[in-house]
């Protein structure tokens, strides 16, 4: 695989940093978690269980080690230092200052490993006024101007149903590692990445900053395009009380459908501007998906050449057949069921090892490979290090 002698240190919490070393696991990365002596990963303890772990847990750290470490005192320290010269990757994602204050900063770090590519993910950013700020998802979409794009019918902002600003820290922070490992095939050192949750919200906005930079003002989503002005670029509700949308504002498509349902009169009305000029395509659109069931318009727009589809609730897009057929619904031994690999490839494609550890499952093991010997050991945990 891909990433097969590649070691990864793993010490980020929740979802960013655990994702992102999943998916390099998942290519044949050896990743090690470096968990707290008390509880450890807080998501072993949030949401639904199966087979004794949480499905939260489950899908973000499969197919690693977990070594159970106390950083705050001298001997933890060295550990992970140890452990660091022989890594390749090292993420974390403390609050800025935090790595710091345990005495092992990039610089502290990268000294006894210059090879060693050291990933830091925050929500604003290693510095900045708003570097010490503590925030999740919700507030960092919130700080970049993305949640006011989604609002309820009273106007208001609703809370983003996908974490958009943690996934983000997640992809990008892959992106910057792998382009790290790339350099230093070609200089033999490793890097420091600096990886802001916020800053990924930003560079997402490529299509609706067009307001902001061409008139200095915020979109406004009833005239936008993609936020709600476009009648082919919508939600639509249909006899039963489900929904269907359509998801593509090109004329083409407004031609195909438009002709299908023998309205040819209203194809001039879909171009821009978007907004009120499109109402009276709305309107019509509304009234007419209402007139069949969502399973009907579904099997009425098999033939037709236009970008549709249903609203689903998550547990039946899980249910769809083409899930398991691309890989992405896999199932283990038990038949627990688990989230595929979204990267594949033709030549070495990843292969997922289901195996989540329990808290500090390879401790004794990870040292031993660090030259710790037993009696070393026993002394490491009667102190409370390990």
């Amino acid at each position: 695989m891909k990433l097969e002698g590649i070691r990864v240190i793993d010490l980020s919490q929740f979802l960013p940093g655990p994702h992102l070393t999943m998916m390099m696991a998942d290519h044949g990365a050896e990743v090690i978690k470096v968990e707290n002596a008390g509880e450890g990963e807080p998501t072993r303890h949030i949401g639904p269980r199966k087979a004794g772990q949480t499905i939260y847990f489950r899908n973000t750290q499969r197919g690693k080690q977990s070594l159970r470490l106390n950083l705050k005192s001298g001997e933890g320290r060295e550990i992970l230092l140890r452990l660091a010269e022989s890594a390749d990757v090292l993420v974390e994602s403390f609050r800025p200052g935090v790595m710091a204050r345990l005495g092992l900063d990039r610089d502290t770090v990268r000294a006894r490993a210059p090879r060693l590519v050291y990933c830091s993910i925050s929500a604003f950013g290693q510095e900045g006024p708003l570097s010490g700020r503590p925030a999740h998802d919700l507030s960092i979409q919130a700080q970049a101007g993305v949640t006011a794009f989604s609002t309820g019918a009273d106007g208001k902002p609703v809370i983003p149903a996908m974490p958009a600003a943690d996934m983000l820290g997640s992809s990008m922070a892959l992106t910057g590692i792998l382009m790290a490992l790339l350099r230093r095939e070609r200089t033999g050192r490793g890097d420091t990445l600096d990886i802001s949750m916020f800053d990924g919200v930003i560079s997402w906005c490529v299509g609706t900053t067009g307001p902001v930079f061409a008139e200095g003002r915020s979109p406004h989503p009833p005239d936008e395009r993609t936020m709600g002005g476009a009648a082919f670029y919508q939600v639509y509700e249909t006899k039963d009380g489900r929904y269907i949308t359509l998801g593509g504002s090109e004329l083409k498509f407004a031609r195909n459908l438009l002709n299908a349902l023998e309205r040819e009169d209203l194809i001039e009305l879909c171009g821009p501007p978007y907004g009120a000029r499109q109402q009276p395509v709305k309107d019509f659109l509304a009234d007419t998906f209402r007139t069949r069931t969502q399973a009907r318009w579904i099997e009425w727009f098999q033939d037709k050449d236009v970008c549709f589809g249903p609203v689903r609730h998550l547990h039946e897009a899980f249910a769809e057949p083409f899930l398991e057929e691309r890989g992405m619904l896999l199932r283990d031994e038990a038949g627990a069921e688990h989230i595929g690999i979204p990267i594949k490839f033709q030549e070495e494609p990843g292969r997922v090892n289901f195996h989540a550890p329990g808290h500090g499952e390879h401790t004794e093991a990870i040292l031993s490979g660090l030259g710790y010997d037993g009696a070393g050991i026993a002394a490491l945990r009667d102190k409370g290090v390990i």
